[in-house]
Parts: C-alpha cells; structure tokens; sequence
C-alpha cells in the first residue's frame, strides 16, 4: 500500500516498513470505532501475515488505543518530526475522528505541522468493529468536515494542510457536499468492497468471509469474483455525476467550490417536528 499507518502498538511497524510508504498516516482515532483498539483475532494470524507482523501464527494481534501514548499536540508533534527523517518524501497524514470540537484538534495538529488531516465519519468502517463502537460512538462525516474546515480558516491555518474526508460516502452527490463543506479528497472502503462482491455478512473478524474477502482461508479465498475493471467502471461513473453537479453548480473545476458552504441549504422537510 502506498498509504501506511502509524498507531500505538500497531504490530509490524518497522523502519523499512516506513520507508517504503507516499504517504505515513498517524492514526489517532477510528471513525466506527473511536476511543477503541485494533484486533486481528488469533485464527486469522496465519504464517504469512505472522511473519509480516513480526508476531506468532494464531496468536491474536491486540493494541491499544491509537491516541492511548499521545498526551499533547507536542507529542504529535514530536512523532510527525520522527516520520519526516524516517522518510522524507513521504506525506504525513493525522486521522481524526468526526467529534463534537474535532476542529480545535485539528488546528493543533495542523500548528504540528502535518500536511494532511482526514477526517473519519462514524459510519463505514470494518465490519469486525464491535456493535458499541458502531452504533454509539462518533458522529456524521459532514460535521465533522464542516466543523475543521471553518476552524482552520478562522485561525489562518486552512491554506497549511489538505483536508480529507470519509464515513461510507456512496455516491457523486456525497462528494460534491463533502467539497462544499472543505474536503478536498476524500476516501472509500466500504462501497468499493461492495462492488467487488462483499455482501455485508460482517464475519471479517471469524475467517468466514463466505466470497472471499476477509479471510485467509484458501477454499474461502477462492471463491473471490471481483475484478479491477469493476471498480473503474464504478469510480467512473461517480466522477461522471460530480461532473454533473458542478456543471449545474457553474464550477469548471473541484477545486473552486471546495468550502462553498453557502451554496447548500437545509431540507426542511428532512427536520424533525
């Protein structure tokens, strides 16, 4: 992956492991499950993923909380520094989660000077992330987004990083909204599961992923039916329906309408009365 992450007590993690990376991303929080660790169950270590993780076959990979050794923005800051000498060339991204003050957060780590913020909405996400973590935890992408990207622009920081969004965005339309509230780029994991066959069984956490997808059990894998050119198709004709809205919009390009939040109005008929 060209994208590697960075977590407290992320197994693997080594020098040649960053080095070999565009962009280091320090994971402080998870969008589906903020607050929460990482696990890779004991079955679904075999050999391979062992030896990768510098760890034992079968033995469970639990960490601790990403932001759990993060005390302050300058223990970010010092890390981002620690990065940028493991590999120069690389990005440094800080992935936060979309909370309620997640844009006071994001001007410190931008003053840690990162070059990159993303910003993890609460739906999406693995489907081995507890029911609690899913249903009670984090809130929707657009306030999230919202919230840093005024923050920013109120403290002149906006024009220091890039700003990036995800949370289950499905279609041209969530883009188009993502940009008009600040996002410049923004991520996908979900949708493209499904387009290469994931039916949403959420067993990635038991090794029995029934098309193949999370699992590490050859016969499973086999089944496996997804294509590349099923995600182009798909990536295409999302692009094709940005194209659309800026058209409607008067937008030549995406970037003019990036933070054009005055654009969008409220859909009353959505309120509750």
């Amino acid at each position: 992956s060209a994208i590697k992450q960075i977590a407290s007590g992320r197994f693997g993690v080594t020098s040649h492991y960053l080095s070999e990376a565009d962009e280091l991303q320090i994971k402080l929080a998870q969008g589906a499950k903020p607050g929460e660790g990482g696990e890779l169950p004991g079955p679904k270590v075999d050999a391979e993923i062992a030896r990768i993780r510098h760890s034992t076959p079968g033995v469970a990979l639990i960490s601790p909380p990403p932001h759990h050794d993060i005390y302050s923005i300058e223990d970010l800051a010092q890390l981002i520094h620690d990065l940028r000498h493991a590999n120069p060339f690389a990005r440094i991204s800080v992935k936060l989660v979309s909370e309620s003050g997640v844009g006071v957060v994001a001007a410190g780590v931008a003053k840690a000077l990162a070059d990159h913020i993303l910003i993890s909405g609460h739906d999406g996400g693995t489907g081995a992330a507890s029911w609690s973590g899913i249903h009670y935890a984090g809130m929707p992408w657009e306030l999230g987004i919202a919230e840093t990207h005024q923050t920013l622009v109120l403290n002149g920081l906006r024009e220091r990083v890039v700003l990036q969004v995800d949370g289950q965005l499905k279609t041209g339309r969530d883009i188009v909204i993502g940009g008009l509230l600040g996002g410049q780029e923004f991520g996908f994991s979900t949708v493209p599961l499904i387009v290469l066959g994931c039916v949403m069984m959420r067993k990635c956490h038991l090794n029995t992923c029934p098309v193949g997808i999370a699992t590490q059990d050859p016969v499973l894998r086999s089944k496996f039916q997804g294509q590349p050119e099923h995600l182009l198709n798909y990536f295409f004709l999302m692009a094709e329906e940005v194209r659309t809205y800026m058209a409607a919009l008067g937008f030549r390009t995406f970037a003019e309408l990036v933070g054009r939040s005055d654009l969008l109005k409220v859909d009353s008929s959505n309120l509750n009365t």
